[in-house]
């Protein structure tokens, strides 16, 4: 059967869509976070308006007027069609905003990380996309950043945060979040996500608890229609550093596109900096073609910055390499 592209305005997104599938269940199979509960349109939140294209109500069969209100779930394209839709947004165009969370569960899991699990009562308001991170709002001290490791598309918030004693910050967001008491949030921040699944096989690099991001897209993609390869290097000091090791290898198990490839340096000498030219070299090793992949990275801007040059020089185009540290850290003109 024929599949249409169908465009969301003013978001830009696109999917495609065939003629049994309604346009809801087409837009979350291609990733888009479209809101809905009711799935059969009662509760009106997948509402959008058509701006161009035949589309039919599959209540009764008739064609939907352009400028006419339709909901998603309740709607087939028959052809390619432009729909207007405020509620599903662009990459970077979701406005911070702040929110009181509470929190479920805190657990340590390694030595120096915690997992945390944070619940927001009205969780339907809130909108990201994966591989986006908030920050933690405390009175009288400045914000501290923490990728979102959990999906678009679950109820809680994951955080993996790392904190000992002697790391001031994160160590005051670690004991504001065992006291037990709402945190306030503010999310969500960062442009190097994915608001739809990529149309290129995926590689993402991650340093320490960079892997959180990594997470967030993994658990999503998932979920979606994507079927490229997805292959994920970690990259840690020692080998106790690497928190979540057997939900990685758990991943590689379980679905058969995706590669674990973890990169430990292991030695006495835990100067990063010679770590993070180890995990480049082992990304650089890669059977892969680099004029058609994307690469999402996180970590120190020292090691996005050399794998980032050192992949562009190897022939990725530098517009597929993305990471939040292009964004807060900037390199000078």
């Amino acid at each position: 059967m024929a599949r249409h592209r169908i465009t969301f305005r003013p978001s830009g997104l696109t999917f495609l869509a065939d003629g049994r599938q309604d346009l809801l269940a087409a837009a979350v199979a291609a990733g888009i976070a479209v809101p809905a509960a009711c799935r059969n349109g009662v509760c009106e939140l997948c509402e959008a308006t058509l701006v161009a294209g035949p589309v039919r109500n599959t209540r009764n069969q008739w064609m939907i007027a352009e400028t006419g209100r339709l909901m998603l779930c309740r709607s087939q394209a028959a052809g390619p069609a432009e729909l207007k839709i405020e509620a599903v947004m662009a990459v970077g165009k979701n406005a911070p905003r702040k929110f009181q969370a509470n929190v479920v569960d805190v657990q340590s899991i390694s030595h120096d990380v915690y997992q945390v699990q944070l619940q927001l009562p009205y969780r339907r308001e809130l909108s990201f996309h994966a591989g986006q991170y908030l920050s933690v709002v405390l009175p009288g001290t400045d914000p501290c950043y923490f990728s979102i490791a959990s999906s678009p598309l679950v109820a809680t918030l994951e955080l993996h945060i790392q904190a000992t004693p002697d790391w001031v910050s994160a160590q005051r967001v670690i004991d504001a979040i065992k006291s037990g008491n709402a945190v306030t949030l503010e999310v969500p921040h960062g442009q190097a996500c994915l608001a739809a699944v990529p149309e290129k096989p995926l590689l993402l690099v991650a340093a320490g608890t960079g892997f959180a991001q990594m997470k967030s897209i993994v658990d999503y993609l998932r979920t979606t229609s994507f079927s490229e390869s997805v292959r994920l290097f970690w990259g840690v000091r020692r080998q106790h550093d690497m928190y979540l090791r057997g939900l990685a290898q758990q991943w590689q198990e379980q679905w058969s596109q995706f590669t674990f490839v973890p990169v430990v340096g292991d030695d006495e000498d835990n100067d990063w900096g010679g770590h993070h030219d180890q995990l480049v070299r082992a990304v650089l090793a890669a059977d892969v073609d680099w004029r058609h992949v994307q690469v999402m990275a996180s970590g120190s801007p020292a090691m996005v910055y050399t794998l980032m040059d050192a992949l562009v020089d190897a022939g990725l185009p530098v517009g597929d390499f993305y990471s939040d540290v292009l964004e807060y850290a900037p390199r000078a003109d």
